[in-house]
Parts: C-alpha cells; structure tokens; sequence
C-alpha cells in the first residue's frame, strides 16, 4: 500500500456538476426484495433522463451477473457485496452523475459502511418500506415462493434477518402509493435537497 499514489484530477466534482447543470450524489433505496426497489430507481432514472439529469441505476442482480458474480448470500459475501457497490458508486458520484443503488443491503452495519464512506459526497438513504406479506404476494421472481420451499437458503426476510433502517433521509411506503406517486416523492425529494433543480 506504501506504493500506491491516487493521482489527483485537474477536473474536479463540482466542475462537472456545473457543467452538467445539477449535482451529483448516492441515493440508496434498500428494502427487502419485492418492495419495488428497482422498478422505483429505474422510473426514476428514467422521468430524469428526460430533464437532462445525467443519473444511472446500480441494480442488485445486474451487478451479481458480473462485479460481484464470485458472491454467495452469506452475510460476509453480502457485506462485500453492499462494499464494492459503494466504492463503484463513489466514483461515479466524482464523475459528476447522480448514482441510484438498488440494493436489499439487509444490515444496518453494511449501510452504516455507505454512509461513513460516502461521508464527503451527498449520500441520501431512502427506505423503499413494505411488509413482508405484501412483497411475498408480489414475488416477481419467485424468490420467496422457493425460499419456503427450501430451494434457497438465506433469503432475506424469510432465512437470513433484514434490519430496518432506523433514520433514513427518506421514507417511500410503496404498499400505500403507486409508482408514479412514489417517483414524485422521489424527485420533490432531490428538488428539496438542491441535488437537481427541476421538474
């Protein structure tokens, strides 16, 4: 490590958050699977594309099929897991662009990881909340129905814990609301909090 020297950029965040017309910043829906994590960051992503808003979604099983494809689901690959995708997500935010990561990220230590790294960097915490029953009655991709069925072990929520954020800067009941209610939920949030500055 005594070797290594990060070379510092002559071009820096904030140049490019001007250049781009907002800032850039980490904002982290966790939840347990089926609460609309993705389907939420990606409707998102998508209403701010068309304002210009250069965003990107870092989607869970998407990273598994190449990043972190060597992780299993136990709790020290999951740790590593929610650790790599912040370090990525880290970089991206420095490229000036506003990074949605939509990860379970069950443990409150593995986000409390996030926040400390993401320390200097605006890092948002948004708590997609909806109980067990009703992301098990949704089960898109039949995770819970096999997870009862023994087929998959430590699946969060029935065999492994998922520990609920205890104050997350933003709060999306995702039983309660559609999804278009949530995105604007979500993008008042952004306007509120100065990341972009827009409809």
């Amino acid at each position: 490590m005594n070797d290594i020297y990060p070379f510092q950029s002559s071009v820096l965040c904030s140049d490019r958050n001007l250049l781009n017309g907002h800032r850039s910043a980490l904002l982290w829906f966790t939840g347990l699977s089926g609460s609309g994590k993705s389907t939420l960051a990606h409707a998102v992503e998508a209403h701010l594309f068309k304002l210009g808003v250069r965003s990107y979604v870092l989607d869970g099983d998407n990273i598994r099929t190449g990043l972190n494809k060597d992780l299993g689901l136990g709790p020290e690959d999951r740790k590593e897991n929610i650790r790599r995708i912040a370090e990525v997500a880290k970089i991206m935010v420095d490229a000036g662009i506003l990074v949605f990561a939509a990860f379970i990220a069950p443990y409150r230590e593995s986000r409390r990881f996030v926040r400390e790294l993401m320390e200097k960097v605006p890092y948002y915490e948004c708590y997609v909340k909806c109980p067990l029953e009703i992301c098990e009655s949704r089960d898109p991709k039949n995770l819970y129905k096999r997870a009862r069925a023994g087929e998959i072990k430590n699946m969060t929520g029935i065999g492994s814990p998922y520990e609920e954020p205890e104050s997350p800067d933003l709060i999306i009941e995702t039983d309660r609301f559609s999804l278009d209610q949530s995105v604007a939920l979500v993008i008042d949030f952004l306007i509120n909090t100065r990341v972009v500055f827009r409809k």
